[in-house]
């Protein structure tokens, strides 16, 4: 297995450790102050991790568009998500990764497309992005942690 892959799963696994124990509606509220909650973020990992690797390679993301278009950087929670998405999203967390080592193994990215992310990161291949994945992904388990304590 890809070692960042790994990684980034125990990470997504402690992740949903962490919230097991949250009702729907623990996970779809927002605590003032806030602009988001943690089933958002916790999709948002899923479009992220689809934007970074597939669309900006210009490959096929492995997840329904939705997923992407309703977590992607820039959007905030619209409406309530029920209990069979959420275990959807919570799915796609774990799958979605074993998905993208299939792609990598199979040199989906070989192409990869040098860009810099808006923390003035360049990127250029996809062990980079996979990198800037896990230092993503450590900046909104701070946030999912931060919202844990406060539904």
């Amino acid at each position: 297995m890809n070692i960042e892959i790994e990684r980034i799963i125990r990470t997504r696994k402690y992740l949903l450790g962490q919230i097991e124990s949250l009702s729907t509606e623990s996970l779809n509220k927002i605590p003032e102050g806030f602009n988001n909650n943690i089933i958002w973020n916790i999709g948002h990992l899923i479009a992220a991790q689809q934007g970074i690797c597939y669309v900006r390679s210009g490959a096929t993301m492995v997840v329904d568009e939705k997923y992407f278009l309703n977590y992607k950087p820039g959007t905030a929670p619209t409406e309530f998500v029920d209990e069979s998405e959420v275990a959807q999203i919570k799915s796609l967390l774990i799958t979605s990764l074993d998905s993208l080592e299939d792609d990598i193994h199979n040199n989906l990215f070989k192409n990869y497309p040098l860009w810099t992310t808006r923390y003035g990161v360049d990127i250029p291949s996809i062990d980079d992005a996979l990198q800037f994945i896990m230092f993503h992904e450590g900046l909104h388990s701070g946030t999912i942690m931060a919202l844990k304590r406060l539904v």
